[in-house]
């Protein structure tokens, strides 16, 4: 017998990418110190020294090679409605939730916390996005939950408490809990003022809710915001899992979606059999009561995309960077550099884009600039993900169309930022309410980019256009106005605080007259600075 036959030796591939996400991050770190978030950089560095570890890589293909699974019944016939998770998951959730992911800025408030908040998350959201999702849910649910006292009194001090607490059990046998969000149905989608759920008053101070909901994000938390018709019209709730007596409240989880990406998270379909659900604000203020969860939840949107192009940058620069091709390393040939300092400059917009905004949400002052800006940026940026996730995974060719590689994984996930929490059109229509209703907000936000445009002229003459513009657009020219406004954000915030090759090179490609349509189609000057600037170190 003769022992195995060698065919070949590997030659020519990358090493596995490893090390600390925060540490690699230059456009990050800088954009931290400028949001006043400097003192989250030690736990910022302890948590990305996790998350880039080959330990954290396998955790994450774990968590989506096997998605979550629902029990509707145990052994014996009871009915049960839980949903069990890779252990994997339960990794990413204690992470998250320890590092305060989940409550940051309602735990500690100061100047800074939300922020300081959104640079973790995004870092959570480059290694495994799903986990994101009931994340982004507890934080911006509390805005909402103080609208009524005495349900916050009840809630906050859980949602805020630093444990990771999993299981269905009365909340308060629990060392911390979880919130997520009902409120799209079948017949209504973004119209929720379409919604039939029936909310009934009771003798003992609470409603019953019958009805369905068509998406429940993160069915195992521990409550839900919803939204049903109440006697006097759409309300908002607070929907609890588990009764104070240890009952199972009467939610039906009757399927889990089969999503094109996201597959580590839950999404479900449910049914409320005459539900327990506590009022939150005014009967028929349902909508105005949760839009600042909404709101919320938009802005981490911009976060997780703005992640998710962190990881499709790092992973593509690194792959070009230990790669040759035609004798010369790929990061090294004009055409690949060119594309790749492309990707660069959108994930640099989109990072710095977050951090402003979240750090909008730190000041008070900042409150008409957020209004527009939250909508722009959710808009803008989450259409910018698929697109950039498409050509980072084409800089790996067939390597990166393979499960193993993370590139494919990002790929599904990116179109559902955009998705969630308003698609394209109801995020412009939102944009126009706001135009409408808020002028401050108009004027904010022009504030915020105009000082910036003394020092380019692209953006100068991209500005002059926009405030031509903003007082006459209809439903029609919405998706131009809301990309022109996110551009001239973007522009305007590299231009004041980015390298100079990286700020000339987004006017260039995204203001210029020869702007091109794909990644790469402008030759831009400093192409080989910007990669070193991304490419993560060994």
């Amino acid at each position: 017998m003769t022992g195995p036959v060698e065919t070949h030796t590997v030659t020519n591939q990358a090493p596995p990418l490893v090390g600390n996400l925060y540490e690699a991050n230059a456009p990050l770190r800088e954009a931290v110190e400028r949001a006043g978030a400097g003192a989250v950089a030690e736990r910022a560095r302890v948590l990305g020294a996790v998350l880039g570890s080959a330990e954290a890589a396998v955790w994450a293909d774990e968590a989506h090679r096997y998605p979550p699974v629902l029990r509707t019944h145990d052994r014996y016939g009871n009915r049960i409605d839980e949903v069990e998770f890779h252990p994997s998951w339960h990794r990413f959730m204690r992470l998250a939730v320890e590092h305060g992911a989940h409550a940051m800025p309602w735990a500690a408030p100061g100047p800074g916390a939300h922020a300081a908040r959104a640079a973790l998350l995004s870092m959570l959201a480059q290694t495994e996005p799903g986990h994101c999702c009931p994340v982004s849910m507890t934080y911006a649910a509390v805005p909402a939950l103080r609208k009524e006292p005495k349900v916050a009194a009840e809630w906050e001090p859980r949602v805020t408490a630093s444990a990771y607490d999993p299981g269905l059990r009365p909340p308060r046998e629990k060392a911390g809990v979880l919130i997520g969000m009902a409120m799209t149905e079948k017949q209504g989608g973004s119209d929720v003022r379409a919604n039939t759920t029936a909310a009934t008053p009771t003798a003992e101070g609470h409603y019953v809710l019958r009805g369905h909901k068509w998406f429940c994000s993160a069915p195992m938390n521990d409550a839900f915001l919803v939204l049903a018709q109440a006697p006097g019209g759409l309300t908002c709730f607070l929907l609890p899992r588990v009764l104070p007596d240890g009952t199972r409240n009467a939610i039906r989880l009757q399927r889990l979606k089969d999503k094109l990406g996201n597959r580590s998270n839950a999404s479900a379909e449910i049914e409320l059999h005459d539900a327990v659900s506590h009022r939150v604000g005014e009967e028929g203020r349902g909508v105005a009561t949760i839009i600042e969860m909404v709101n919320h939840t938009r802005l981490d949107c911009v976060v997780a995309t703005a992640g998710g192009m962190r990881q499709s940058v790092a992973e593509a620069a690194w792959h070009a960077a230990h790669r040759s091709a035609f004798g010369a390393r790929l990061a090294d040939q004009p055409l690949m550099t060119q594309v790749l300092a492309d990707l660069c400059v959108e994930s640099e917009a989109a990072t710095a884009t977050m951090m402003r905004l979240a750090a909008a949400y730190d000041d008070p002052a900042d409150a008409p600039f957020r209004r527009l800006a939250t909508a722009v940026a959710k808009y803008w940026v989450c259409k910018r993900g698929p697109a950039h996730a498409a050509e980072a995974l084409e800089c790996l060719g067939g390597n990166g169309y393979v499960e193993e590689a993370p590139l494919a994984r990002r790929y599904r996930e990116q179109p559902l930022l955009s998705i969630w929490e308003g698609s394209g059109n109801v995020i412009c229509l939102d944009v126009l309410r706001a135009l409408s209703t808020a002028p401050e907000a108009a004027e904010a936000f022009l504030a915020e980019v105009r000082p910036a445009a003394g020092a380019d002229a692209r953006l100068a003459g991209h500005v002059k256009g926009l405030e031509s513009r903003l007082g006459g657009v209809d439903q029609a020219g919405a998706r131009r106005l809301t990309e022109d406004l996110g551009l001239a954000l973007q522009a305007s915030l590299l231009v004041r605080h980015a390298p100079h090759e990286v700020a000339d090179a987004f006017c260039a490609t995204r203001l210029g007259p020869d702007r091109g349509l794909g990644y790469g189609a402008v030759p831009v000057a400093g192409a080989a600075a910007i990669v070193a600037r991304h490419l993560p170190e060994a």
